[in-house]
């Protein structure tokens, strides 16, 4: 019993083994533990070999079929364990419950464990494995996987896919290039005959990590009596290749329960008797010499446990460089938390990285609205007109039908580009207006109200008529300019997120603040939206002295027709103005030429080549009075004839003076107010607005968008943590050399 469970070099390796397991654990997946996979047909003795590896007995024999899962058995040594300590891990949890006490009652713990988990599925096998870990003073630290033993046909009451269900779970299990398989099968069973042996060779083709155990190999030695005969079954000769070494092994048969002393010692008889048997009443014995080392449970444990120290051997070198790699990973963390906890901490380091942040931002939005900053990859993020209209949500302009894309719609463009685009857009539409019919009812209310001031005539019709041009200016431009503001805000939040993202990269330090960064796109957005609102005041006061001053201008010119005519003379009238088309395309005069066209003899009349001043100012007056009475004259006239004379005339004239307005803001007011109203406060003061917004705070109130509460601690534990893991690997690397060597 000293020499297989107690002896000093067995010792040795179970410290090793240890210490390169804890490794493993604070590599997670990294470092693959050597595990041994137990497969074989059904009652090939895979259960009664584990109790033999661990050292004491916990029953499971007695579940027989009571278990369809795969049982991962996490045996760990520990020489203050004299009890086995075992414990079921938690489904679906890390967690392990509390000790199962006796260790016999291991097996009713899996068999539940198990009934109630396929209770659940509906199945009559899972994959899911159960995990069970054993901590002993007698077991060496390694891990056990077994797994259902193969069977040809399910048990009555069991499903008909029960066998394949099973080779698919064993096989996955034994998958894994680290896992040693230790395949099991009955040493009554001839070595042609074997059942199972087709699905090892499809997992490990030339048995590189396959190890055979021909099991309950006393109820084999009846049968032989000579020499030869043992040993040409030991040899497998013309069944498993030449590399393959069988174990043969027996292991006790009484299934009254035992102290684990007593069953430790009962196994060390067996492998004993076995030996003995061999050598005493076999006729002429066996070759010991080459087949004595694969006799009996002893010789495959310490086989085992070699091959394990094997592995671990080969991978030092990649496990070294592993733990050296990781060492520095996690020293690289910690400096990194440390940085992170600090940061948290300095509220001054904090408004200088966000202040330098919002600068750069600011400045690189206002280079690529004003300059261009035409770099591949923000090309790449540009918009068509189409899919502009379709993000700020404004597909049409309103009054407008018919309208033609404007140049360059089919290019991605943002920034600078794109609020030009958009503004030639609007151009067009406001230039496409055509002004639309006015009612009858409407001119007469503003002619007959000119009555009661004493007001009639051509004064009458030419109060009409800009009234009616400057309501339907105000009523057709301002939708259309409240769509340019809405459209081009939509561009300088687009530009403004392309900025953030070309100006944010992964490992900016500002980067993981979420609230900050929040803020500060409200910040932005807050800016925009007062920018709206101030060109939004602008437009309608630029629109309502568009609308005056023409109003203004026409009127004085109708005032100042001898004026007119004296310098021009012998000039037709009508010949300098220009000339604007109606709605059908024919060409409309300017209001001067429409109120006077009917007074030619007035416009024709010559005067003296050297006229003194009473006779020009005279003539002045003449010429006054004449235009006026021949224009009220030609307008009563013509409403008696034909009833609707009036009507037109102001008609028309209302439609020159919408013409001019509409000529006026399209190309001169709009869009001067529109790129100052946006463009000037941005590159004079957007940098110094957000600054205002963000940093005019207090320190509390700054830090709440970067420590939620209770973020400090947590940030102490989270280093305190990696402290204490980097400094546990730094231990392990530096002990590694020295206990590789015991393996």
């Amino acid at each position: 019993m000293d020499d297989l469970y107690s002896n000093q070099e067995a010792r040795l390796r179970f410290e090793a083994y240890s210490r390169l397991q804890a490794s493993a654990v604070a590599f997670g997946e990294s470092l693959a533990i050597p595990e041994i996979v137990a497969i074989g047909g059904q009652s090939d003795g895979k259960s009664t070999l584990l109790e033999a590896f661990l050292g004491f007995r916990f029953n499971v024999r007695e579940v027989e079929m009571g278990t369809r899962r795969p049982l991962i058995v996490m045996m760990v040594h520990d020489p203050s364990a004299e009890t086995p300590r075992c414990r079921l891990q938690e489904e679906d949890s890390e967690e392990y419950g509390p000790p199962i006490v006796p260790e016999t009652a291991v097996a009713a713990a899996i068999k539940a464990m198990t009934e109630k988990h396929l209770a659940q599925t509906g199945g009559t096998v899972s994959a899911k494995p159960i995990v069970l870990r054993a901590e002993y003073a007698y077991c060496p630290n390694l891990t056990i996987i077994d797994t259902p033993g193969f069977i040809l046909k399910a048990r009555q009451g069991e499903g008909e896919s029960t066998p394949d269900d099973i080779l698919a779970m064993v096989k996955a299990q034994a998958a894994p290039s680290h896992r040693l398989i230790l395949f099991l099968q009955q040493s009554s069973v001839e070595w042609a005959s074997s059942l199972w042996m087709h699905v090892v060779q499809e997992l490990d083709p030339e048995f590189k990590r396959t190890v055979v155990v021909a099991s309950k190999f006393d109820n084999r030695l009846k049968e032989f009596g000579e020499r030869w005969e043992v040993d040409r079954y030991l040899s497998a000769a013309g069944y498993l290749s030449a590399n393959v070494r069988p174990f043969f092994v027996a292991l006790p048969k009484e299934r009254a329960l035992c102290s684990s002393s007593e069953w430790r010692s009962q196994i060390q008889g067996v492998d004993r008797d076995v030996l003995s048997h061999l050598q005493h009443n076999i006729a002429g014995g066996f070759d010991q010499e080459r087949f004595g080392g694969s006799i009996g449970f002893g010789n495959l444990k310490r086989y085992l446990e070699e091959e394990l120290a094997k592995k671990y051997r080969d991978a030092a070198p990649a496990t070294l460089a592993l733990l050296q790699d990781r060492c520095a990973k996690l020293s690289a963390e910690l400096a990194l938390a440390e940085s992170k906890l600090h940061a948290m901490q300095d509220v001054t380091s904090l408004r200088t990285a966000a202040m330098k942040h919002v600068g750069q931002l600011a400045g690189l939005f206002s280079s690529m609205l004003l300059d261009g900053a035409a770099t591949p990859e923000l090309v790449q993020q540009g918009y068509t007109t189409e899919e502009e209209r379709s993000a700020s949500g404004l597909s049409q302009w309103p009054g407008v039908q018919g309208l033609k894309d404007p140049p360059h719609a089919q290019l991605q463009l943002f920034g600078g580009a794109a609020f030009e685009r958009c503004m030639s857009e609007f151009q067009t539409a406001v230039t496409s207006l055509s002004f639309p019919g006015v009612a009858q009812a409407h001119v007469a209310n503003v002619v007959l109200a000119a009555g009661l001031r004493g007001q009639g005539g051509a004064a009458a019709a030419e109060q009409a008529a800009r009234q009616v041009a400057r309501a339907q200016a105000k009523a057709l431009l301002l939708p259309l300019l409240d769509t340019a503001i809405a459209r081009l805000a939509a561009v300088l939040r687009r530009t403004w997120q392309l900025a953030v993202d070309h100006a944010v990269p992964e490992d900016n330090p500002m980067r993981p603040y979420v609230a900050f960064n929040a803020e500060l796109r409200a910040a932005f957005q807050g800016c925009v939206a007062r920018m709206e609102e101030h060109c939004a005041a602008l437009v309608r006061h630029e629109l309502e002295v568009a609308t005056s001053a023409f109003a203004r201008r026409i009127s004085l010119a109708t005032l100042s027709l001898e004026d007119d005519a004296d310098e021009d003379e012998n000039v037709p009238p009508g010949q300098h103005t220009q000339v604007l088309p109606d709605r059908a395309g024919h060409s409309i005069p300017p209001p001067t030429q429409i109120l006077h066209e009917r007074d030619v003899h007035a416009s024709q009349m010559t005067v003296p080549e050297t006229p003194s001043p009473d006779v020009l100012a005279a003539k002045r007056n003449r010429r006054h009075n004449l235009a006026r009475q021949a224009t009220v004259g030609a307008m009563k006239a013509k409403s008696k004839q034909h009833g609707e004379g009036q009507y037109s005339s102001v008609h028309r004239l209302a439609e020159a003076h919408f013409m001019h307005i509409r000529e006026a803001v399209a190309q001169e007011s709009a869009p001067a107010t529109l790129k100052a109203a946006f463009l000037e406060p941005i590159s004079r003061s957007l940098a110094t607005d957000l600054s205002v917004h963000l940093f005019a705070r207090t320190d509390q109130h700054f830090m709440s968008w970067f420590t939620s509460p209770g973020a400090v601690e947590v940030m102490h534990a989270k280093r305190d943590a990696l402290a204490r893991k980097a400094e546990g690997l730094i231990k392990c690397k530096e002990d590694f050399s020295e206990l590789a060597r015991c393996l």
